[in-house]
C-alpha cells in the first residue's frame, strides 16, 4: 500500500567551505550528525520523457530509511507530494495508474541512474524536535538511454521536517546565503541529470561539471505553432482570437491531465474540478465555432460530454450526501425519528464506493485515454477558421453576447411557467446555459478585461442560485427514495418528510429570488 506525504525542500549549490554554522539559524539549538548514507536510484520515464516534461519523477531507490518506489508530483516551487510504495522488482500497479494520464500507452523505461553519497545533519530545537534535515549530496548521474553520458556534482538539500513551519526554511536560506551559498539552478536532481547527461551536453562525453541549466520542459509533448497569421508573443501573450481560445483550451486540457491522479486517489473535490474542466472544454468548442472548426471539435465535444456524465455519478452523489447530512444536522432533536443518520450514512458510503470504482474504470478506459491524445493533437494542429486570425475583441465579444442572448430566452421562459416539474426542468436548462456563458466570458476575459470579468461574477452568482434550486430537486427525489426504503423496513418516515418540505421551501425561495437577480445582471453585457 502506498503512503503519501508533502515534501517541502530547497536545493543549493555545494560550497567549497562546506556548511556554515547552522546553530546560528534562529530556533536551532543543536545540529546532530547522522552519518553518510549511500543511495542508488533508477528513474523511469517514457522514451520522450513525458514525466520529466511535467516535472513528475518516478524512481526505484535502495539505501536509506525509505527504500522503495517514489512518485513525486509538483505542487508549488520547492513543494512536492511524494507517494511511496514498498520496494519491488517491478513498478507497483497503483503507481503506474497515477501516471497513466501522462504516459498513456507509452512504455516506462529506466532513463537515469543516480548514485549519491548523502551526508546528513538534523537541525533540532531546544526540545530535541527535528526542524529540518540538511544533507550534502555527492551525486553521480548516468543516462541509461540513447548516447548520453555521465555527470557529477555536489549539492546541498534542506528538507523541512514533517508538519514543520515552511517559514523556518526562510531562516535557513538567509543563513546559507549570508555564507555565500547560492540556490541551485535545477528544480531537482533528475532535471539536472537529464540536462547534463544529454548527448549534446558538455559533460555527456566524459563527466565533469556542466552548466546548471535544468528548466522544466513544457507540461506536455511539444505542440506545433497555430497555423494562422499572428502567433502569441515570445512571452506567450495571446494576440489573436485564436490565441485566446487555444490558451483556454490548453489550460483545461492540462487540468484534466493533472487532476487524474487526484481523482484516482479520491482526493476531495477532485472529481468536481475535473468535471468542470471537461465542461469548460465542451462549452468552449460550442461557443467559439467561428474560431475552431466544429467538424473537428464536435466529435471531441461528444466524448467530453460522455466523460462529464461519468464523472457526475460520483460528484452528484457527493453533493447530495453533504446537503442532506447538513440539513439533518440542522433539525431540532424532536423532529428526528428513527435511524435517519445511519441510513443516510450507509446510503452515502455505498453509493460513493461504487461510484468511485466506476470513475477509476473510466480513467483506465481506452475512450478516455484516446480523448486525451485527441486533445493533444488538436492543440498541436488546431482546426482554426478564418476569424481565428482576427483581433480578439470583436470575435470573442460577439460569441459571449450570443450565449447571453440564449440564456435570456431560457430564463424568461422558465419564469413564465407555473411551479412544477416543467419549470424545474426549464430552470435546469437555464443553469446549464449560465455555465456556458460564464465559461465563454472566462475565455474572453484576458482580451476583454473588466467587463468580461464582471460578467463572470454575474454568471457565477446566477449559477449558484439556479444550482441551489436544482440541488433541491435532486434532494427531494432522493428523500422520497430513502423514505420508501425506511417505510418498507418498518421505520418512521416522518423526518424524511420534514426534510422534503424544507427542500421544497428552498426551491420556492430560489425561484422567488430569480427575477431580482436576473434584472440586476441587465439585458446585455457592457462590451
Amino acid at each position: 500500500m502506498a503512503d503519501t506525504k508533502r515534501e517541502i525542500e530547497r536545493k543549493y549549490e555545494s560550497h567549497d567551505s562546506g556548511l556554515p554554522d547552522l546553530t546560528r539559524v534562529p530556533g536551532v539549538a543543536t545540529v546532530r550528525e547522522r552519518g553518510v548514507t549511500h543511495l542508488d536510484a533508477t528513474y523511469h520515464d517514457t522514451a520522450d520523457e513525458r514525466l520529466a516534461a511535467a516535472a513528475v519523477t518516478l524512481r526505484r531507490r535502495t539505501g536509506g530509511s525509505d527504500a522503495g518506489w517514489h512518485l513525486k508530483f509538483p505542487v508549488a516551487p520547492g513543494v512536492r507530494d511524494e507517494i511511496h510504495a514498498p520496494l519491488s522488482d517491478t513498478l507497483p500497479d497503483e503507481l503506474a495508474a497515477l501516471v497513466r494520464s501522462r504516459v498513456r500507452d507509452r512504455d516506462l523505461l529506466p532513463v537515469v541512474r543516480l548514485r549519491s553519497d548523502r551526508d546528513v545533519r538534523h537541525l533540532l530545537d531546544a526540545d530535541g524536535r527535528m526542524l529540518a534535515e540538511v544533507s550534502i549530496d555527492t551525486v553521480h548521474a548516468e543516462r541509461l538511454t540513447g548516447a548520453g553520458g555521465t555527470a557529477r556534482w555536489t549539492e546541498i538539500e534542506v528538507e523541512l521536517a514533517d508538519d514543520g513551519d515552511p517559514a523556518f526554511l526562510d531562516k535557513v536560506d538567509k543563513r546559507l546565503r549570508k555564507a555565500g551559498v547560492r540556490p541551485s539552478a535545477s528544480a531537482s536532481k533528475l532535471a539536472r541529470a537529464l540536462a547534463e547527461t544529454a548527448p549534446d551536453a558538455p559533460s555527456a562525453k566524459g563527466g565533469g561539471k556542466a552548466a546548471d541549466t535544468a528548466g522544466a520542459p513544457p507540461a506536455t509533448a511539444p505542440e506545433a505553432a497555430p497555423r494562422h497569421k499572428h502567433r502569441p508573443r515570445p512571452d506567450g501573450t495571446p494576440v489573436t482570437a485564436g490565441d485566446h481560445v487555444l490558451a483556454y483550451v490548453r489550460a483545461q486540457r492540462d487540468a484534466l491531465v493533472e487532476l487524474d491522479p487526484a481523482v484516482r486517489q479520491d482526493v476531495p473535490d477532485s472529481v468536481h474540478r475535473m468535471r468542470v474542466a471537461t465542461r469548460r472544454l465542451r462549452s468552449t468548442f460550442r461557443t467559439f465555432r467561428s474560431v475552431l472548426d466544429r467538424a473537428t471539435t464536435d466529435p471531441v465535444a461528444d466524448d467530453l460530454k460522455w466523460l462529464a456524465a461519468e464523472l457526475g455519478l460520483d460528484r452528484d452523489q457527493e453533493v447530495l450526501a453533504e446537503r442532506l447530512t447538513d440539513a439533518l444536522g440542522a433539525l431540532p432533536a424532536n423532529q428526528v425519528t428513527g435511524p435517519v443518520a445511519g441510513r443516510l450514512a450507509t446510503w452515502s458510503a455505498a453509493r460513493h464506493k461504487g461510484a468511485h470504482q466506476e470513475v477509476v474504470a473510466i480513467l483506465d478506459s481506452r475512450r478516455y485515454l484516446t480523448l486525451l491524445d485527441t486533445l493533444d493533437a488538436l492543440l498541436a494542429d488546431p482546426p482554426l477558421r478564418k476569424k481565428a486570425g482576427a483581433k480578439p475583441r470583436k470575435v470573442l465579444a460577439k460569441a459571449v453576447h450570443k450565449d447571453f442572448g440564449k440564456l435570456a430566452g431560457l430564463v424568461t421562459h422558465a419564469q413564465e411557467l407555473p411551479p412544477g416539474p416543467e419549470r424545474d426542468t426549464a430552470l435546469h436548462e437555464a443553469r446549464k446555459k449560465t455555465k456556458r456563458t460564464r465559461y465563454a466570458a472566462e475565455a474572453a476575459a484576458p482580451a476583454l478585461g473588466a467587463p468580461a470579468e464582471e460578467a463572470v461574477r454575474d454568471m457565477k452568482a446566477l449559477q449558484s442560485l439556479l444550482g441551489d434550486h436544482q440541488d433541491s430537486v435532486m434532494a427531494r427525489r432522493t428523500l422520497r427514495e430513502l423514505a420508501a426504503v425506511a417505510h418498507a423496513a418498518g421505520e418512521s418516515d416522518f423526518t424524511y418528510g420534514v426534510l422534503h418540505a424544507r427542500e421544497e421551501h428552498r426551491a420556492r425561495a430560489a425561484e422567488a429570488a430569480l427575477p431580482e437577480a436576473w434584472s440586476s445582471i441587465g439585458r446585455e453585457f457592457a462590451f
